[in-house]
Protein backbone atom coordinates (compact mmCIF):
# COMPACT_ATOMS: atom_id res chain seq x y z
CA UNK A 1 0.00 0.00 0.00
CA UNK A 2 1.53 3.35 -1.03
CA UNK A 3 2.03 6.18 1.43
CA UNK A 4 0.06 9.41 1.15
CA UNK A 5 3.16 11.34 -0.04
CA UNK A 6 3.91 8.73 -2.75
CA UNK A 7 0.25 8.70 -3.95
CA UNK A 8 0.23 12.48 -4.16
CA UNK A 9 3.47 12.50 -6.16
CA UNK A 10 2.21 9.89 -8.68
CA UNK A 11 -1.08 11.79 -9.08
CA UNK A 12 0.83 14.95 -9.90
CA UNK A 13 2.88 13.13 -12.55
CA UNK A 14 -0.27 11.81 -14.24
CA UNK A 15 -1.74 15.30 -14.32
CA UNK A 16 1.48 16.68 -15.90
CA UNK A 17 1.63 14.00 -18.58
CA UNK A 18 -2.04 14.46 -19.38
CA UNK A 19 -1.76 18.17 -20.01
CA UNK A 20 -2.05 17.66 -23.76
CA UNK A 21 -0.37 20.93 -24.62
CA UNK A 22 3.23 19.94 -23.92
CA UNK A 23 5.09 18.49 -20.98
CA UNK A 24 6.48 20.64 -18.09
CA UNK A 25 9.80 18.82 -17.78
CA UNK A 26 10.84 20.65 -14.57
CA UNK A 27 7.61 19.68 -12.82
CA UNK A 28 7.90 16.15 -14.13
CA UNK A 29 11.43 15.85 -12.70
CA UNK A 30 10.35 17.19 -9.32
CA UNK A 31 7.39 14.85 -9.10
CA UNK A 32 9.37 11.80 -10.16
CA UNK A 33 12.09 12.56 -7.60
CA UNK A 34 9.48 13.08 -4.89
CA UNK A 35 7.81 9.79 -5.79
CA UNK A 36 11.17 7.99 -5.66
CA UNK A 37 11.85 9.16 -2.08
CA UNK A 38 8.29 9.50 -0.74
CA UNK A 39 8.27 6.16 1.05
CA UNK A 40 11.57 6.73 2.84
CA UNK A 41 10.62 10.31 3.73
CA UNK A 42 7.33 9.12 5.21
CA UNK A 43 9.09 6.44 7.26
CA UNK A 44 11.58 8.99 8.51
CA UNK A 45 8.78 11.40 9.47
CA UNK A 46 6.83 8.72 11.30
CA UNK A 47 9.88 7.51 13.22
CA UNK A 48 10.81 11.09 14.12
CA UNK A 49 7.33 11.79 15.46
CA UNK A 50 7.41 8.57 17.49
CA UNK A 51 10.81 9.42 18.97
CA UNK A 52 9.61 12.90 19.89
CA UNK A 53 6.68 11.37 21.78
CA UNK A 54 8.98 8.88 23.50
CA UNK A 55 11.36 11.60 24.61
CA UNK A 56 8.46 13.68 25.91
CA UNK A 57 6.88 10.75 27.78
CA UNK A 58 10.17 9.65 29.37
CA UNK A 59 11.08 13.22 30.32
CA UNK A 60 7.66 13.76 31.90
CA UNK A 61 8.05 10.64 34.04
CA UNK A 62 11.59 11.62 34.99
CA UNK A 63 10.46 15.09 36.01
CA UNK A 64 7.54 13.72 38.03
CA UNK A 65 9.71 11.38 40.12
CA UNK A 66 12.33 14.11 40.58
CA UNK A 67 9.70 16.62 41.68
CA UNK A 68 8.17 14.09 44.07
CA UNK A 69 11.54 13.41 45.70
CA UNK A 70 12.25 17.14 45.94
CA UNK A 71 8.84 17.82 47.47
CA UNK A 72 9.32 15.06 50.03
CA UNK A 73 12.72 16.54 50.93
CA UNK A 74 11.24 20.01 51.38
CA UNK A 75 8.46 18.58 53.52
CA UNK A 76 10.84 16.60 55.72
CA UNK A 77 13.07 19.64 56.19
CA UNK A 78 10.22 21.62 57.74
CA UNK A 79 10.72 19.37 60.76
CA UNK A 80 7.12 18.84 61.82
CA UNK A 81 7.12 15.17 60.74
CA UNK A 82 9.35 14.35 63.71
CA UNK A 83 9.28 15.50 67.32
CA UNK A 84 10.60 19.04 67.64
CA UNK A 85 11.35 21.03 70.80
CA UNK A 86 9.27 24.18 71.37
CA UNK A 87 10.02 26.92 73.90
CA UNK A 88 7.44 29.21 75.49
CA UNK A 89 9.80 32.19 75.90
CA UNK A 90 11.72 32.63 72.65
CA UNK A 91 13.75 35.54 74.06
CA UNK A 92 15.62 33.19 76.40
CA UNK A 93 16.85 30.57 73.93
CA UNK A 94 16.41 29.05 70.50
CA UNK A 95 15.76 25.33 70.77
CA UNK A 96 16.51 22.66 68.19
CA UNK A 97 16.45 18.92 68.00
CA UNK A 98 19.62 17.10 69.02
CA UNK A 99 20.99 13.88 67.62
CA UNK A 100 18.52 11.74 69.60
CA UNK A 101 14.73 11.79 69.74
CA UNK A 102 13.33 13.93 72.54
CA UNK A 103 10.11 13.76 74.48
CA UNK A 104 8.38 15.25 77.48
CA UNK A 105 8.81 18.81 78.81
CA UNK A 106 11.49 20.74 80.72
CA UNK A 107 11.84 23.91 82.76
CA UNK A 108 14.63 26.30 81.67
CA UNK A 109 16.06 29.19 83.69
CA UNK A 110 19.05 31.05 82.23
CA UNK A 111 21.01 32.91 84.90
CA UNK A 112 24.00 34.09 82.82
CA UNK A 113 25.12 34.21 79.21
CA UNK A 114 28.57 33.27 78.01
CA UNK A 115 30.74 36.16 76.87
CA UNK A 116 34.22 36.75 75.47
CA UNK A 117 36.98 38.97 76.83
CA UNK A 118 37.49 42.13 74.80
CA UNK A 119 40.78 44.01 75.31
CA UNK A 120 41.38 47.49 73.90
CA UNK A 121 44.91 48.74 73.23
CA UNK A 122 46.07 52.32 73.74
CA UNK A 123 45.26 55.01 71.18
CA UNK A 124 47.54 55.53 68.19
CA UNK A 125 47.34 58.27 65.62
CA UNK A 126 46.24 55.93 62.79
CA UNK A 127 46.17 52.28 61.86
CA UNK A 128 49.39 52.94 59.94
CA UNK A 129 51.27 54.13 63.01
CA UNK A 130 54.47 52.14 63.72
CA UNK A 131 54.38 50.07 66.91
CA UNK A 132 57.91 48.69 67.21
CA UNK A 133 59.17 45.15 66.67
CA UNK A 134 59.66 41.93 68.59
CA UNK A 135 56.95 39.47 69.66
CA UNK A 136 53.60 39.35 71.43
CA UNK A 137 52.54 36.34 73.52
CA UNK A 138 48.94 35.42 74.37
CA UNK A 139 48.42 33.35 77.52
CA UNK A 140 45.03 31.88 78.40
CA UNK A 141 43.35 31.09 81.68
CA UNK A 142 40.88 32.41 84.23
CA UNK A 143 40.66 36.03 85.32
CA UNK A 144 39.21 36.68 88.75
CA UNK A 145 39.38 40.30 89.87
CA UNK A 146 43.02 41.28 89.46
CA UNK A 147 44.25 37.69 89.54
CA UNK A 148 45.01 35.71 86.41
CA UNK A 149 45.43 31.93 86.67
CA UNK A 150 47.02 30.54 83.53
CA UNK A 151 45.64 27.34 82.07
CA UNK A 152 48.81 25.39 81.23
CA UNK A 153 46.76 22.91 79.23
CA UNK A 154 45.93 25.74 76.83
CA UNK A 155 49.20 26.45 74.99
CA UNK A 156 50.40 30.05 74.82
CA UNK A 157 50.73 31.55 71.36
CA UNK A 158 53.64 33.81 70.38
CA UNK A 159 53.28 36.13 67.40
CA UNK A 160 56.38 37.61 65.73
CA UNK A 161 56.11 41.32 64.91
CA UNK A 162 58.59 42.31 62.18
CA UNK A 163 60.62 45.50 61.99
CA UNK A 164 58.62 48.53 60.88
CA UNK A 165 55.24 46.89 61.60
CA UNK A 166 52.16 49.11 61.83
CA UNK A 167 49.17 48.73 64.12
CA UNK A 168 47.15 47.20 61.26
CA UNK A 169 49.95 44.73 60.52
CA UNK A 170 49.99 43.64 64.17
CA UNK A 171 46.27 42.86 63.91
CA UNK A 172 46.93 40.85 60.76
CA UNK A 173 49.78 38.91 62.39
CA UNK A 174 47.61 37.96 65.39
CA UNK A 175 44.77 36.79 63.13
CA UNK A 176 47.26 34.81 61.07
CA UNK A 177 48.44 32.94 64.18
CA UNK A 178 45.00 31.27 64.53
CA UNK A 179 45.17 31.55 68.30
CA UNK A 180 41.40 31.83 68.69
CA UNK A 181 41.72 35.56 69.35
CA UNK A 182 40.33 37.96 66.75
CA UNK A 183 42.18 41.22 66.22
CA UNK A 184 41.10 44.38 64.43
CA UNK A 185 41.80 48.11 64.48
CA UNK A 186 38.99 50.36 65.73
CA UNK A 187 39.09 54.03 64.77
CA UNK A 188 37.55 55.74 67.79
CA UNK A 189 37.23 59.46 68.59
CA UNK A 190 40.63 59.50 70.36
CA UNK A 191 42.51 57.50 67.71
CA UNK A 192 43.17 53.98 66.46
CA UNK A 193 43.01 51.08 68.94
CA UNK A 194 44.11 47.47 68.59
CA UNK A 195 41.07 45.40 69.66
CA UNK A 196 41.43 41.77 70.76
CA UNK A 197 38.46 39.46 71.28
CA UNK A 198 38.86 35.94 72.64
CA UNK A 199 36.56 32.90 72.67
CA UNK A 200 33.51 32.71 74.93
CA UNK A 201 33.91 31.09 78.33
CA UNK A 202 35.42 31.97 81.70
CA UNK A 203 38.46 29.77 81.03
CA UNK A 204 39.28 31.72 77.85
CA UNK A 205 40.45 34.98 79.46
CA UNK A 206 43.88 36.08 78.26
CA UNK A 207 46.84 38.37 78.97
CA UNK A 208 49.17 39.87 76.36
CA UNK A 209 52.94 39.97 76.94
CA UNK A 210 55.47 41.88 74.81
CA UNK A 211 59.14 41.23 74.04
CA UNK A 212 60.74 44.16 72.26
CA UNK A 213 63.56 44.21 69.76
CA UNK A 214 66.32 46.50 71.13
CA UNK A 215 66.30 49.79 69.31
CA UNK A 216 62.75 49.22 68.03
CA UNK A 217 60.80 49.53 71.23
CA UNK A 218 57.09 50.22 71.34
CA UNK A 219 55.31 46.84 71.63
CA UNK A 220 55.20 47.14 75.41
CA UNK A 221 52.40 49.68 74.97
CA UNK A 222 50.17 46.89 73.64
CA UNK A 223 50.90 44.47 76.48
CA UNK A 224 48.36 43.96 79.25
CA UNK A 225 47.85 42.01 82.48
CA UNK A 226 45.42 42.62 85.36
CA UNK A 227 48.12 44.29 87.46
CA UNK A 228 47.98 47.16 84.94
CA UNK A 229 44.36 47.83 85.84
CA UNK A 230 41.07 46.76 84.33
CA UNK A 231 40.38 49.93 82.36
CA UNK A 232 41.31 48.36 79.02
CA UNK A 233 38.95 45.39 79.55
CA UNK A 234 35.76 46.22 77.67
CA UNK A 235 34.08 42.84 78.29
CA UNK A 236 35.01 39.97 80.56
CA UNK A 237 35.21 36.29 79.67
CA UNK A 238 32.35 34.41 81.31
CA UNK A 239 30.57 31.07 80.98
CA UNK A 240 26.86 30.53 80.52
CA UNK A 241 24.87 29.28 83.51
CA UNK A 242 21.37 27.84 83.44
CA UNK A 243 19.07 25.49 85.30
CA UNK A 244 17.21 22.71 83.49
CA UNK A 245 14.50 21.14 85.62
CA UNK A 246 16.22 22.72 88.61
CA UNK A 247 19.63 21.15 87.90
CA UNK A 248 22.50 23.64 87.41
CA UNK A 249 24.54 23.57 84.21
CA UNK A 250 27.53 25.59 83.00
CA UNK A 251 28.74 26.04 79.43
CA UNK A 252 31.70 27.90 77.97
CA UNK A 253 29.50 28.75 74.99
CA UNK A 254 25.93 29.92 74.55
CA UNK A 255 25.52 27.00 72.15
CA UNK A 256 24.68 23.88 74.14
CA UNK A 257 24.25 20.64 72.19
CA UNK A 258 22.33 17.60 73.41
CA UNK A 259 21.96 18.94 76.93
CA UNK A 260 19.36 16.18 77.31
CA UNK A 261 18.33 13.59 74.68
CA UNK A 262 16.95 15.36 71.64
CA UNK A 263 17.46 18.93 72.90
CA UNK A 264 20.04 21.56 71.90
CA UNK A 265 20.00 25.19 73.04
CA UNK A 266 21.24 28.51 71.73
CA UNK A 267 21.03 30.79 74.76
CA UNK A 268 20.05 34.35 73.90
CA UNK A 269 18.82 35.97 77.14
CA UNK A 270 18.34 35.52 80.88
CA UNK A 271 15.15 34.86 82.82
CA UNK A 272 16.37 34.65 86.40
CA UNK A 273 13.50 33.72 88.72
CA UNK A 274 11.07 33.24 85.80
CA UNK A 275 11.64 29.78 84.27
CA UNK A 276 10.17 29.01 80.85
CA UNK A 277 8.89 25.69 79.53
CA UNK A 278 10.32 23.54 76.74
CA UNK A 279 8.16 20.75 75.33
CA UNK A 280 8.33 18.40 72.36
CA UNK A 281 5.71 18.47 69.62
CA UNK A 282 3.55 15.50 68.66
CA UNK A 283 3.95 14.84 64.90
CA UNK A 284 1.19 12.21 64.57
CA UNK A 285 -1.30 14.45 62.74
CA UNK A 286 1.39 15.84 60.41
CA UNK A 287 2.63 12.33 59.55
CA UNK A 288 -0.92 11.12 58.81
CA UNK A 289 -1.54 14.09 56.48
CA UNK A 290 1.82 13.59 54.79
CA UNK A 291 1.15 9.91 54.12
CA UNK A 292 -2.24 10.74 52.59
CA UNK A 293 -0.65 13.31 50.27
CA UNK A 294 2.26 11.00 49.52
CA UNK A 295 -0.06 8.13 48.54
CA UNK A 296 -2.07 10.43 46.26
CA UNK A 297 1.11 11.71 44.59
CA UNK A 298 2.35 8.17 44.00
CA UNK A 299 -0.96 7.22 42.40
CA UNK A 300 -0.74 10.19 40.01
CA UNK A 301 2.70 9.02 38.95
CA UNK A 302 1.54 5.41 38.59
CA UNK A 303 -1.39 6.55 36.41
CA UNK A 304 0.97 8.38 34.09
CA UNK A 305 3.30 5.39 34.00
CA UNK A 306 0.44 3.04 33.11
CA UNK A 307 -0.68 5.27 30.25
CA UNK A 308 2.69 5.44 28.52
CA UNK A 309 3.50 1.73 29.07
CA UNK A 310 0.14 0.47 27.79
CA UNK A 311 0.82 -2.46 25.45
CA UNK A 312 -1.71 -1.03 22.98
CA UNK A 313 -0.32 2.28 21.82
CA UNK A 314 1.78 3.37 24.80
CA UNK A 315 4.82 5.33 23.67
CA UNK A 316 7.01 3.55 26.25
CA UNK A 317 5.36 0.13 26.04
CA UNK A 318 8.69 -1.60 25.42
CA UNK A 319 10.96 0.90 27.13
CA UNK A 320 13.36 -0.71 29.69
CA UNK A 321 13.56 2.44 31.82
CA UNK A 322 9.80 2.67 32.20
CA UNK A 323 9.61 -1.04 33.04
CA UNK A 324 12.28 -0.67 35.72
CA UNK A 325 10.45 2.27 37.27
CA UNK A 326 7.23 0.23 37.29
CA UNK A 327 9.05 -2.64 39.01
CA UNK A 328 10.51 -0.21 41.56
CA UNK A 329 7.04 1.02 42.46
CA UNK A 330 5.82 -2.56 42.83
CA UNK A 331 8.54 -3.15 45.47
CA UNK A 332 8.35 0.28 47.10
CA UNK A 333 6.00 -0.43 50.00
CA UNK A 334 7.80 -3.54 51.22
CA UNK A 335 11.41 -2.40 50.77
CA UNK A 336 13.41 -1.70 53.93
CA UNK A 337 14.10 2.02 54.13
CA UNK A 338 15.55 1.77 57.66
CA UNK A 339 17.93 -1.20 57.39
CA UNK A 340 19.35 -0.60 60.86
CA UNK A 341 16.01 -0.53 62.64
CA UNK A 342 15.80 -2.64 65.80
CA UNK A 343 13.40 -5.59 65.84
CA UNK A 344 9.86 -4.36 66.30
CA UNK A 345 10.68 -0.86 65.04
CA UNK A 346 9.22 0.47 61.75
CA UNK A 347 11.50 -0.13 58.78
CA UNK A 348 9.32 -0.01 55.63
CA UNK A 349 6.80 2.30 54.03
CA UNK A 350 4.28 -0.47 54.64
CA UNK A 351 4.82 0.15 58.37
CA UNK A 352 3.68 3.71 57.66
CA UNK A 353 0.49 2.39 56.06
CA UNK A 354 1.51 2.38 52.39
CA UNK A 355 -0.09 -0.64 50.70
CA UNK A 356 0.01 -1.82 47.08
CA UNK A 357 -3.16 -2.81 45.22
CA UNK A 358 -3.31 -5.61 42.65
CA UNK A 359 -3.43 -3.10 39.79
CA UNK A 360 -0.20 -1.45 40.95
CA UNK A 361 -1.82 1.58 42.56
CA UNK A 362 -1.39 2.46 46.23
CA UNK A 363 -3.72 2.92 49.17
CA UNK A 364 -3.16 4.13 52.73
CA UNK A 365 -3.81 1.62 55.49
CA UNK A 366 -4.68 4.10 58.24
CA UNK A 367 -5.14 1.33 60.81
CA UNK A 368 -1.55 0.17 60.39
CA UNK A 369 -0.24 3.74 60.34
CA UNK A 370 -2.06 4.59 63.57
CA UNK A 371 -0.74 1.43 65.23
CA UNK A 372 2.87 2.28 64.21
CA UNK A 373 2.56 5.87 65.42
CA UNK A 374 1.23 4.66 68.76
CA UNK A 375 3.75 1.85 69.25
CA UNK A 376 6.90 3.64 68.07
CA UNK A 377 6.68 7.43 67.68
CA UNK A 378 10.47 7.71 67.90
CA UNK A 379 10.90 5.08 65.17
CA UNK A 380 8.50 6.94 62.91
CA UNK A 381 10.29 10.23 63.56
CA UNK A 382 13.60 8.62 62.59
CA UNK A 383 12.11 7.79 59.18
CA UNK A 384 11.50 11.48 58.44
CA UNK A 385 15.01 12.91 58.37
CA UNK A 386 17.40 13.93 55.59
CA UNK A 387 19.94 11.30 56.62
CA UNK A 388 21.16 8.24 54.73
CA UNK A 389 17.98 6.27 55.36
CA UNK A 390 14.28 6.99 55.55
CA UNK A 391 11.42 8.17 53.37
CA UNK A 392 13.27 11.04 51.71
CA UNK A 393 16.52 9.17 51.03
CA UNK A 394 14.54 6.30 49.48
CA UNK A 395 12.69 8.62 47.07
CA UNK A 396 15.83 10.62 46.38
CA UNK A 397 17.77 7.45 45.51
CA UNK A 398 14.94 6.28 43.25
CA UNK A 399 14.88 9.65 41.49
CA UNK A 400 18.65 9.74 41.00
CA UNK A 401 18.70 6.16 39.73
CA UNK A 402 15.79 6.82 37.38
CA UNK A 403 17.41 9.91 35.89
CA UNK A 404 20.89 8.44 35.47
CA UNK A 405 21.83 8.95 31.83
CA UNK A 406 24.72 6.50 32.07
CA UNK A 407 22.51 3.46 32.72
CA UNK A 408 20.68 2.28 29.56
CA UNK A 409 18.07 0.57 31.75
CA UNK A 410 16.79 3.81 33.29
CA UNK A 411 14.56 6.59 31.98
CA UNK A 412 17.61 8.82 31.82
CA UNK A 413 19.33 6.20 29.65
CA UNK A 414 16.22 5.94 27.49
CA UNK A 415 16.15 9.69 26.94
CA UNK A 416 19.80 9.62 25.92
CA UNK A 417 19.11 6.78 23.49
CA UNK A 418 16.04 8.47 22.01
CA UNK A 419 17.88 11.78 21.70
CA UNK A 420 20.70 10.08 19.80
CA UNK A 421 18.12 8.43 17.50
CA UNK A 422 16.44 11.80 16.98
CA UNK A 423 19.78 13.25 15.86
CA UNK A 424 20.34 10.35 13.45
CA UNK A 425 16.85 10.73 12.01
CA UNK A 426 17.42 14.45 11.50
CA UNK A 427 20.64 13.65 9.64
CA UNK A 428 18.84 11.01 7.61
CA UNK A 429 16.12 13.54 6.71
CA UNK A 430 18.77 15.96 5.48
CA UNK A 431 20.50 13.24 3.47
CA UNK A 432 17.18 12.18 1.88
CA UNK A 433 16.43 15.77 0.91
CA UNK A 434 19.89 16.13 -0.62
CA UNK A 435 19.60 12.84 -2.52
CA UNK A 436 16.12 13.78 -3.78
CA UNK A 437 17.39 17.14 -4.99
CA UNK A 438 20.34 15.49 -6.73
CA UNK A 439 17.98 13.09 -8.52
CA UNK A 440 15.69 15.96 -9.53
CA UNK A 441 18.67 17.87 -10.93
CA UNK A 442 19.82 14.88 -13.01
CA UNK A 443 16.29 14.37 -14.34
CA UNK A 444 15.95 18.02 -15.28
CA UNK A 445 19.20 17.81 -17.26
CA UNK A 446 18.09 14.65 -19.05
CA UNK A 447 14.55 15.90 -19.70
CA UNK A 448 15.88 19.19 -21.07
CA UNK A 449 17.55 17.34 -23.95
CA UNK A 450 14.43 15.25 -24.52
CA UNK A 451 12.26 18.35 -24.45
CA UNK A 452 14.50 19.95 -27.09
CA UNK A 453 14.22 16.92 -29.38
CA UNK A 454 10.47 16.69 -28.84
CA UNK A 455 10.13 20.40 -29.61
CA UNK A 456 12.08 20.01 -32.87
CA UNK A 457 9.96 17.02 -33.89
CA UNK A 458 6.76 18.91 -33.16
CA UNK A 459 7.98 21.84 -35.28
CA UNK A 460 8.71 19.49 -38.19
CA UNK A 461 5.34 17.82 -37.74
CA UNK A 462 3.64 21.19 -37.77
CA UNK A 463 5.49 22.20 -40.97
CA UNK A 464 4.51 18.97 -42.74
CA UNK A 465 0.92 19.30 -41.64
CA UNK A 466 0.79 22.84 -42.97
CA UNK A 467 2.30 21.70 -46.30
CA UNK A 468 -0.20 18.89 -46.67
CA UNK A 469 -3.02 21.23 -45.89
CA UNK A 470 -1.73 23.61 -48.57
CA UNK A 471 -1.46 20.82 -51.15
CA UNK A 472 -4.92 19.64 -50.44
CA UNK A 473 -6.25 23.17 -50.86
CA UNK A 474 -4.60 23.50 -54.32
CA UNK A 475 -6.03 20.20 -55.54
CA UNK A 476 -9.61 21.22 -54.98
Amino acid sequence: MESSSASSAVSSIVQTLGGGSGIDMAALASNLAAAQFAGRVDRNTQRSETVERQISAAADLKNLITQLASSVGDRVRTGDLSTQPLIANGAVATVSRGTAQGSGSYSLEVTALASAQVLAGPAFATASSPVGAGSLTLRFGTLSGSTFAEDTAHPAVTVTIPSGATLAQVAGAINGANAGVTAYVANAADGAHLMLKGPEGAANAFVLEATETPGEEGLAALAWNPAMGMGRIKASAASAAFNLDGLAYASASNTVTDVVPGLSLQLTGTNLGNPTTIRFSDPKAAVATFMQDFTAALNELVAGLKEVTNAFGGDLARDPGARRLRDSFARLAGSAIMPGAAPGQPSTLADLGLATNRDGTFRLDTTRLDATLKASPAGVAAMFTTGLYGVYSTLDKLARTTTSAGDPGTLGGSISRYSALKTRLASEKTELAQAQEALRTRMVERFAATDSRVGASRATLSFLKNQIDAWNAQGR
